[in-house]
């Protein structure tokens, strides 16, 4: 895999990434009450998974993430998947999203002024797998060593899948971000071209969820050729330009970031509502790329709208409201 992430945004500045999956697809009434999560659905009902790929390329995104965040070898066993079981329905994530974007792309009024759309496999990180929310601080327990294990089959995959790059994302720990490269570095020596973004989940405007800081984590990661882009996802949109400027300040690769939309929970109605003061996303993503981030997109409970309005303010197509 070329540096698809450094071509596209040579060409037209920005590359806007999808929004939330799993939160969408419960907003249409899916139940995802399951270790498993989204990729539940990839073998129960693809076809909704498919109908959020297509609204948000709808929308205006550049770049699909697979359902793959929580499809794991590991976590497919438990549930009573067979190997090979495992394999396919994981190669079937990246699948799926290629057929959308091919079947967006086949209509010419879809080619106006942008690029055909990338695929990028999502590969989550282990605490997802373990469905008890340590992907939220990255106390796992394990060595650098051990997370190697741990992904490496469902990396290979994936891989062998053709998306066009990776998303190694909401990694709590730093540790976990050079367990994925390791196995990039593997990849690569098999002359398995690669590439992929690593991005951070981040507790507040200098620390990754482990507490390490993420301007020591960039530079590590600026030095690594199979790393096209790095940056921070599912995190409060507040942190986001602190996050960005400290990345900034130790490497020139392209930075990427997709926050959460910064809801937060009414225990009175049982609800997810906006936060207090927040701009509108749009109005927030037009802020992070004058910090420097250059892939843009959303995470937990932001919609196609959402990714529409981003799409119309970093085009320059709808100004910041009075």
């Amino acid at each position: 895999m070329a540096d698809v992430i450094r071509a596209y945004i040579e060409q037209q500045k920005y590359l806007i990434i999808d929004g939330a999956l799993g939160t969408e697809l419960e907003r249409r009434g899916c139940n995802l009450d399951d270790p498993l999560w989204s990729a539940r659905l990839l073998c129960d009902n693809p076809d909704m998974i498919a109908a959020v790929h297509s609204d948000y390329l709808h929308a205006g995104a550049d770049c699909l993430i697979t359902a793959s965040y929580q499809a794991t070898f590991q976590g497919l066993a438990r549930r009573g998947f067979t190997h090979e079981q495992a394999r396919k329905l994981i190669r079937s994530a990246v699948a799926l999203a290629k057929t959308m974007v091919d079947g967006f792309w086949a209509d010419p009024a879809n080619r106006v002024n942008r690029l055909k759309p990338l695929v990028a496999a999502s590969v989550g990180p282990y605490g997802a797998f373990l469905a008890n929310r340590s992907e939220y601080t990255g106390n796992y327990g394990l060595s650098e060593d051990e997370l190697v294990d741990f992904h490496r089959e469902r990396l290979k995959t994936l891989v062998s899948a053709g998306p066009d790059l990776l998303a190694c994302e909401t990694l709590p720990c730093f540790a976990e971000a050079r367990a994925l490269v390791r196995l990039m570095e593997e990849l690569v020596a098999d002359r398995d071209m690669i590439s992929a973004w690593i991005s951070f989940s981040a507790r507040d405007g200098q620390h990754i969820n482990s507490g390490e800081r993420i301007r020591d984590c960039a530079q590590w990661l600026a030095g690594k050729p199979c790393v096209a882009a790095m940056g921070i996802n599912c995190t409060d949109p507040l942190h986001v330009a602190s996050l960005v400027k400290e990345i900034r300040s130790v490497t020139d690769k392209p930075v990427v970031v997709y926050p959460n939309k910064g809801d937060v929970y009414n225990n009175l109605t049982k609800s997810w509502v906006p936060g207090p003061g927040l701009p509108c996303f749009g109005e927030m993503g037009v802020q992070w790329a004058k910090h420097g981030a250059r892939l843009i997109g959303g995470c937990c409970h932001t919609t196609p709208d959402d990714i529409r309005e981003l799409a119309l303010f970093l085009k320059g197509k709808k100004q910041k409201s009075p």
